[in-house]
């Protein structure tokens, strides 16, 4: 994975997949705080408090290897190694944004990383990650898809289609599975039987799988290194279920405790397990270490803030710019 190298980088990998979920947890925050200006035009979805996965898997895949994600595609698109500034002037539609301002917070991509795309139809990156796996199938490649979703995502027919289609092909893709409980207001008690089990859902579709503690940083890194090792040797597709939890409302920079659709003390103590906290510990990282460290990222994430609020808005002449192939390949 591409990132820029700093001191605490360069000192052990587990300080800097703590950093890397410290990055992402003062950018969606710094993003809550901004949103009400107005200036964001677009709706956004929140990682906080799940950003574990999207920085152990990261850490799991290189650069050359192809990612795709959802609605909730921040965390995921930094933990690839995406360009900051690019996705901050994506979220207030400027021409510098990494789709050029016509993507929004939804809509993310970018190439150079390895991050192909977030849509923002349900299950809908599911098929496309495994198309992408298909290619490099026949390309012959030694890189890999990751698809990042919802547990609500596993209810759609897209699912199951892909899910047996890369079985049956022994593709070269990654499930990866944020299981937060929650399908916007519904829980996953409302949408599923009790004794369905996701795991067993995905293996009786023929994909190996493995549940992990999405909240332990170090936990998830691994399961993520072992179905990618799994899946570069050639033993097919792999699901990986993170157990996991987000803070703020479904869409919108808010709590909303108050609505009632979450049991009483049930986020205070999904907060209690929160992913950062728990892993300085492990490392015995000091309150200075990580200060410093938030000094640090604070100074980028407002550097990324102040190039986006100047950069320019596109052109209305280029509105209709990369809607309709304009010449057919050689």
């Amino acid at each position: 994975m591409c990132r820029t190298s700093t001191s605490f980088e360069t000192a052990s990998r587990p300080i800097a997949l703590y950093r890397a979920m410290l990055r992402i947890r003062l950018v969606e925050e710094e993003i809550a705080r901004r949103y009400a200006a107005q200036q964001m035009r677009c709706p956004v979805h929140l990682s906080i408090g799940q950003e574990a996965p999207a920085a152990a898997f990261g850490f799991a895949l290189t650069a050359e290897d192809q990612a795709l994600s959802t609605h909730r595609s921040h965390a995921h698109y930094l933990g690839k190694g995406g360009d900051l500034n690019a996705m901050i002037a994506e979220l207030y539609g400027k021409a510098t944004g990494c789709c050029g301002g016509r993507g929004g917070s939804m809509h993310l991509s970018d190439p150079r990383a390895g991050f192909l795309a977030s849509t923002a139809i349900v299950g809908n990156s599911i098929p496309l990650g495994v198309g992408v796996a298909l290619a490099q199938q026949l390309r012959g490649d030694k890189t890999l898809t990751c698809v990042f979703f919802g547990d609500g995502a596993t209810e759609e027919g897209a699912f199951y289609e892909a899910a047996n289609f890369a079985a049956l092909r022994q593709l070269p893709v990654l499930f990866a599975c944020e299981n937060n409980l929650y399908s916007v207001y519904s829980p996953l008690s409302k949408r599923q039987p009790a004794s369905r089990d996701l795991c067993v859902l995905a293996e009786a579709l023929g994909v190996p799988a493995v549940r992990v503690d999405g909240n332990d940083a170090l936990a998830v890194e691994a399961a993520a290194e072992q179905a990618v090792a799994a899946i570069r040797a050639g033993g097919g597709p792999r699901f990986v279920e993170c157990t996991t939890y987000r803070w703020r409302e479904h869409c919108g920079p808010n709590y909303d405790d108050e609505l009632g659709y979450r049991p009483e003390g049930e986020l205070a103590a999904w907060q209690a397990r929160d992913p950062l906290p728990r892993l300085a510990r492990t490392l015995s990282l000091t309150e200075a270490d990580q200060q410093a460290m938030a000094a640090e990222i604070a100074a980028e994430i407002g550097l990324a803030f102040e190039l986006a609020l100047a950069a320019p808005y596109p052109d209305a002449s280029t509105a209709l710019d990369g809607i309709y192939r304009t010449e057919l390949a050689s």
